[in-house]
């Protein structure tokens, strides 16, 4: 029983450590991890990673919910960008320290099957959930 005490005293001491501003700075590394995985291994496989099992996401006004239907998104929709970068504008953190949500713009380029280089940009929403592990995962984009 003392053990547990401790435990949760010290599960306890720890998260009340993480203030909201140390949690904001997460998420923005989290993000900025992303779209660094997304230059460097692929928009597929960064999408992967950092998303939830029960991640969500939406494209063309349809629901792609998991990441067996996300990967089968991206297989379906396979682009290969020469640059595609966003960067958080906001972020915040929920009270309780285990939600989160960002936005900001972004812009991708990419050539298309034709060789004419193809570009556009735009806005993005992402929410974020932190893990058992203490990593943070999109559910939602």
């Amino acid at each position: 029983m003392f053990k547990i005490i401790v435990l949760v005293f010290i599960t306890g001491a720890a998260m009340a450590g993480e203030t909201l501003d140390f949690l904001r700075k997460e998420i923005f590394d989290t993000e900025a991890a992303f779209n660094e995985m997304a230059t460097n291994e692929g928009v597929k496989p960064a999408f992967l990673h950092f998303a939830a099992e029960d991640a969500v996401i939406m494209r063309n006004d349809k629901l792609y919910k998991g990441k067996e239907e996300i990967a089968r998104y991206f297989d379906a929709h396979s682009v290969t960008f020469s640059r595609f970068i966003w960067k958080p504008d906001f972020i915040d953190v929920a009270e309780s320290k285990e939600l989160a949500y960002t936005y900001g713009q972004y812009y991708y380029e990419y050539t298309d099957k034709d060789g004419n280089l193809k570009s556009g940009e735009g806005v993005f929403h992402t929410v974020w959930k932190k893990q058992p592990d203490g990593s943070w995962k999109y559910v939602w984009d």
